[in-house]
C-alpha cells in the first residue's frame, strides 16, 4: 500500500504476573498495515482469538489491498465465531484489536474495544499526545453520559469492563469505529493494548515520546515504563512514523549508537569515548 515503507518499532512482553501472552501484533510495512491485538478467554483460548485476529486481517491485506480495513475487522470477527463453534479455540474467547492502514500521504486506524491508538505531534514546546481511538467500555460510556469525568476513569475500579469485542457470541456483526488523518512531518502512531495504558499514563507516554529520539528507543522505554509501573496484564506496543521525516537525528551512522540517555549527541560522546579508551587499551596490550 506505500512505495517505501515506514519506520516502526514494536515490542510484546507477557507482563509480570501472567505466565502466557494472549496479546500479538502485526507490522507489514510492505502493505502499510499494523495491529494490536488482545485476546480474552484464558489460557490457549485468548491467544488462539487475538492470532485468528492477526491472521484473517493479514490475510485479506495481502489478498485483496484495496478491502477497507473495517471490512477485515469484521470478517476477524465472524472468523473467531466459526472457530470457536468448530472447537478451535474455546466458546467465549474473544480479542480486542486496533489496526493502521497507511500510505505516503494519509492513514486510517480502526478498533474494536479498548486496545488504543494515539498520534504523538512535535511542537516547539515539546510534543502533543493525542488519543485517536474511543475506548469501547463501560467507563467510557459514563464518561460520554456526563456520568463521571474523564480524569475519573483514569482510576475507576471498572476501567476494563468492556461493551464489545471480536468475537462476542451475542453479536452478529461489531460496530467498528474509525479515524483518518494526514501525515504531518515527524508524527508518530502508537498503538497499544491496555497493558500499557493500565500502567502508564499519558503524560508518562508524552514525557517519554518527547525525550525519545527514535521509535526504538520509546518502545524500550514504554515496556520499560509498563513493567516498573506492575506490568500485570501483557504489554503489546508498535510505535510507526510518519513518511514526512525532518529530524533525522538517528539515521545513517546515527542508528548505530547505543540508547544511553535519550540524547543523541551525548550518547555518541560516550560511545565514542567507551571506543577510543577501548583501541587505546588494545594499542597498549599489542605493544606491551
Amino acid at each position: 500500500m506505500t512505495n517505501t515503507p515506514l519506520e516502526y518499532s514494536a515490542a510484546s512482553h507477557p507482563g509480570l504476573v501472567r505466565d502466557n501472552n494472549e496479546d500479538c501484533f502485526l507490522s507489514q510495512p510492505e502493505h502499510g498495515l499494523w495491529l494490536v491485538a488482545d485476546g480474552m478467554g484464558g489460557h490457549e483460548a485468548g491467544e488462539v482469538a487475538s492470532a485468528i485476529v492477526r491472521d484473517t486481517i493479514e490475510r485479506d491485506t495481502n489478498e485483496n489491498p484495496n478491502l477497507p480495513l473495517v471490512d477485515s475487522i469484521q470478517h476477524a470477527h465472524t472468523s473467531i465465531l466459526f472457530s470457536a463453534a468448530n472447537g478451535i479455540g474455546a466458546p467465549g474467547m474473544g480479542s480486542t484489536v486496533v489496526a493502521l492502514r497507511s500510505d505516503s500521504a494519509k492513514y486510517q486506524i480502526a478498533w474494536v474495544g479498548d486496545s488504543r491508538a494515539y498520534l504523538w505531534t512535535p511542537t516547539r514546546e515539546g510534543g502533543r499526545l493525542e488519543q485517536l481511538s474511543v475506548d469501547h467500555s463501560y467507563v467510557q460510556m459514563l464518561v460520554d453520559t456526563g456520568v463521571i469525568s474523564a480524569e475519573d476513569a483514569e482510576f475507576h475500579p471498572e476501567k476494563n469492563i468492556i461493551t464489545q469485542c471480536l468475537g462476542m457470541q451475542e453479536l452478529n456483526q461489531v460496530k467498528v469505529d474509525f479515524v483518518e488523518g494526514q501525515w504531518q512531518t515527524d508524527q508518530w502512531i502508537l498503538l497499544c493494548s491496555d497493558g500499557l495504558t493500565d500502567e502508564v499514563s499519558d503524560k508518562t507516554i508524552a514525557q517519554i515520546l518527547c525525550e525519545s529520539n527514535d521509535c526504538l528507543a520509546a518502545v524500550d522505554q514504554l515496556l520499560h515504563a509498563a513493567l516498573t509501573g506492575g506490568g500485570r496484564d501483557n504489554i503489546t506496543l508498535q510505535i510507526i512514523e510518519s513518511p514526512l521525516q525532518r529530524n533525522n537525528a538517528r539515521r545513517g551512522l546515527w542508528q548505530w549508537v547505543p540508547y544511553l540517555t535519550g540524547t543523541v549527541k551525548v550518547d555518541a560522546w560516550i560511545f565514542g569515548g567507551a571506543l577510543l579508551s577501548l583501541l587505546g587499551l588494545l594499542v597498549y596490550v599489542v605493544s606491551a
